[in-house]
């Protein structure tokens, strides 16, 4: 009996052991996941990990070399604490934190030593109530300051840490002689950690957060153009197709990210006013253009999103009504999502939305002819009212998507024009009488230009024309052009 009571106290433990040892497996499985997850996302952030960790580890010789320790004492972990807090993802949150850690440190100390000397003007006696006076009166007055909104958008944490520099001055210089000192070598340490930290951030693979955000807003345009380029064709398929439906609903449902980027464009847009020139884009980019196009694509992802709840919808429209809506509801849904696409385009390659005005003038026409077409009496003739509801708000929704992409266009050509994107022309599509102007106007005076055996003679006239010497039959008007040019 005691045997058998042994027995299952001892199979009780192991499948307890068990159940732990799986259950610590499936943790490290799943951690596992997340990490490669991560890393698949953006392989930047392992990057970001080993700069923050070599940046410590260089202001951390401050305080192992003793020539070093002996400079700035117990100070140097300062340098250590500033680069913990300062070192951000981007080179713009870098950037902006340090700048704002060192100017808030050098006025708070500045004006801490000032709020010392006239507190020992005032006697022993006053001294401790003029230094709390002024810690009571700096740190009111910089906590509501921290409430007007461009002060919170881009200088909060300046603000914070001139309370907290002030104060922790004025507080230990009561009890400490070197005030002044102190002060030095609190706001050295601080430049130092600072100045680590961004140019660690700066050299190594910089990470840019105003390329971030042209990129976003890019492929959020991006995401829109490409579902409603796919709308027209799986709205209007047989509804048997539930494998495309289905496909569709899984591949469309990443443009509700936009819905929710506000505060990622907010974040990045205040970063990017703090990063230099780099790359394509210059000094004094108009980075705030970029908000108002972020906010007109998240309204239009609003009507995007009640197209996409009714392409989901039971019931649906019947297929007799379906095919009278066809051709408009497609052609509308296919060139404004052309349309969205090369604005895209023409964000992330940073030139002129050239072609975009045509695909918009096409929606706009197929806009008014499905107008005409619901005001006609024979669509109401032949369906009932429920039968026709669903397409009539499609066809609702698509007109507001349509004014919807004329604005996001404003927005861009806006952009464009601040920006100076590059103009490309299309050699192809040139007309053959802008050719031959510029043939024309090439020159003021004679020119000369031989082509094998013959030559052509270009002169300054209005009404110039070429002339060939005496010879063999001479070239093509279209190689002599070419040539001309």
């Amino acid at each position: 009996m005691v045997a058998m009571e042994l027995q299952n106290s001892s199979n009780t433990i192991t499948n307890s052991f068990n159940e732990k040892l799986e259950k610590i497996k499936t943790d490290f499985s799943h951690i596992s996941d997340i990490t490669k997850k991560l890393v698949k996302d953006d392989p930047r952030r392992v990057v970001h990990s080993l700069k923050v960790g070599l940046a410590i580890t260089l202001v951390s010789l401050f305080y192992y070399f003793d020539p070093l320790y002996q400079g700035f004492g117990v100070n140097a972990m300062w340098a250590v604490l500033t680069v913990v807090v300062v070192f951000e993802f981007s080179v713009g949150a870098t950037l902006g934190k340090g700048v704002n850690r060192v100017l808030a440190t050098i006025i708070g100390g500045m004006l801490a030593v000032g709020a010392h000397r006239l507190s020992l003007l005032a006697g022993p006696k006053m001294e401790p109530v003029l230094m709390a006076s002024s810690v009571f009166i700096a740190a009111t007055i910089a906590t509501f300051v921290r409430f007007f909104p461009k002060i919170k958008a881009r200088f909060d944490y300046g603000v914070l840490i001139f309370i907290l520099s002030f104060s922790l001055i004025c507080v230990s210089g009561y009890r400490e002689d070197e005030v002044i000192d102190t002060a030095h070598r609190r706001v050295t340490t601080i430049l130092i950690g600072s100045s680590t930290a961004v140019i660690t951030c700066l050299v190594i693979w910089p990470v840019w957060a105003g390329t971030d955000l042209h990129n976003l807003t890019a492929n959020n345009i991006d995401k829109l153009g490409h579902f409603l380029q796919e709308f027209g064709v799986e709205y209007f398929k047989n509804a048997a197709d539930a494998t495309s439906k289905d496909s569709t609903k899984a591949h469309s449902g990443g443009f509700k990210n936009i819905l929710d980027s506000k505060n990622s464009v907010d974040s990045l847009l205040n970063f990017a006013k703090w990063e230099p020139r780099h790359g394509r884009f210059r000094q004094g980019h108009p980075w705030l253009q970029y908000q108002d196009i972020c906010e007109l694509t998240r309204h239009c992802a609003c009507k995007v999103e009640a197209l996409h709840n009714v392409l989901h919808s039971d019931p649906q429209a019947p297929k007799e009504v379906k095919a009278k809506f066809q051709e408009p509801c497609s052609k509308i849904s296919n060139e404004t999502g052309k349309a969205l696409k090369e604005l895209s385009s023409s964000i992330r390659k940073m030139t002129q939305p050239t072609k975009v005005k045509s695909h918009i003038q096409n929606a706009k026409q197929a806009t008014q002819n499905l107008n005409i077409f619901l005001h006609s009496k024979d669509i109401w003739k032949t369906f009932n009212l429920s039968d026709v509801t669903q397409v009539a708000t499609i066809t609702s929704t698509l007109a507001q998507v349509v004014t919807c992409t004329e604005e996001i266009t404003k927005a861009v050509e806006e952009l464009a024009s601040l920006a100076k994107f590059k103009i490309i022309v299309d050699a192809k599509v040139e007309p053959e009488n802008e050719r031959f102007k510029k043939f024309n106007n090439q020159t003021s005076i004679k020119h000369r230009r031989s082509f094998n055996s013959h030559v052509i003679i270009v002169e300054s006239s209005s009404q110039c024309t070429p002339k060939f010497s005496d010879g063999e039959d001479p070239p093509s008007l279209s190689m002599a052009q070419q040539n001309a040019e």
